[in-house]
Order: structure tokens, then sequence, then C-alpha cells
């Protein structure tokens, strides 16, 4: 499993992401806001978010935490 997490500095959901994922086995891609994507990277990618982090697993976008933790928890 492939795990694609998009998130901010000091984003308590988006270190819980990471765990969650890192104890499920699966392959993660942790990217930084300002260090590997933009603000406008988002925007495009993701138009309707509002909130971090964004989640995408095996190609497909999931949402955020809980969206993540249905899918893998």
């Amino acid at each position: 499993m492939n795990i694609e997490i998009y998130s901010i500095p000091n984003c308590p959901f988006c270190t819980k992401a990471k765990a969650l994922a890192e104890m499920k086995g699966a392959n993660v891609e942790y990217k930084m806001m300002n260090e590997d994507y933009t603000f406008d990277d988002v925007r495009k990618l993701f138009p309707h978010a509002r909130t971090f982090p964004q989640i995408i697993v095996d190609g497909e976008y999931v949402g955020g935490y809980t969206e993540l933790e249905a899918k893998i928890g």
C-alpha cells in the first residue's frame, strides 16, 4: 500500500496519519508544505480541501485523517 500524506508544520493529525500508515506497513511519502509542495499545489490537487492532512492511498484521494483511519484502520 502506498500512501501520500500532504502535511503542514505542527499538525497533530498529520503526525497521527503518518504513524497509522507506518503501523499498517504502508510505504509512506510524507510531504511538508513549503518544502515538498506549495499552497498552490494543494489548491490544484485538492480544490475542496479545507484542512490537513490531505491523503492519497494507492493513487486514490481519501481525504483527511478520519477517512484514512476508516479506510485502513
